[in-house]
């Protein structure tokens, strides 16, 4: 038995098991805390959710987040204890605030931006394209004069 046990807790902890760790009281608060640990980053680990984390601290984190829950916290309630417990990474989507305004307008600056050079190359190709330069009389003379060459050449 103490086998059995020893290679359940070594194989690490699955999300198939928590109705089995954790008591709940309906298949709702099953739910809630799945979504709320999946929500919540590893501080030890890096772009990992404490569902899928083995770290001592995401048990402690998935423990808290219960307990929590058991005394009935708000989700914004048991993110915002965990925020001030172990810092804003412990969020996949951070706040906007004065802090994180650059990380939330890159990818629409960086668009607008793609957009702006494939639009000056489209601007820049169509105006090159229509305003081809005319050869003086000596440059068409020049070329006339190589073509006849060649054809000559290449009958011969």
């Amino acid at each position: 038995m103490a086998c059995f046990l020893l290679a359940i807790t070594a194989s690490g902890f699955s999300v198939a098991d928590v109705s089995a760790v954790y008591g709940f009281e309906s298949r709702g608060e099953e739910q809630r805390y799945q979504n709320l640990i999946a929500e919540l980053r590893c501080p030890k680990c890096q772009n990992q959710n404490i569902a899928d984390s083995n770290s001592p601290i995401s048990k402690d984190m998935r423990n808290l987040v219960y307990q929590m829950m058991l005394d009935g916290a708000s989700n914004e309630e048991i993110v915002e204890s965990l925020v001030d417990r172990f810092g804003e990474f412990v969020k996949y989507k951070p706040d906007l605030d004065s802090r994180t305004l650059v990380l939330w307008a890159t990818p629409v600056i960086a668009v607008l931006g793609g957009l702006l050079v494939v639009a000056g190359v489209v601007v820049r190709s169509r105006r090159a394209g229509t305003a081809a330069p005319a050869l003086s009389n000596e440059e068409q003379a020049r070329i006339d004069k190589m073509l006849g060459e060649r054809n000559q050449g290449g009958n011969a």
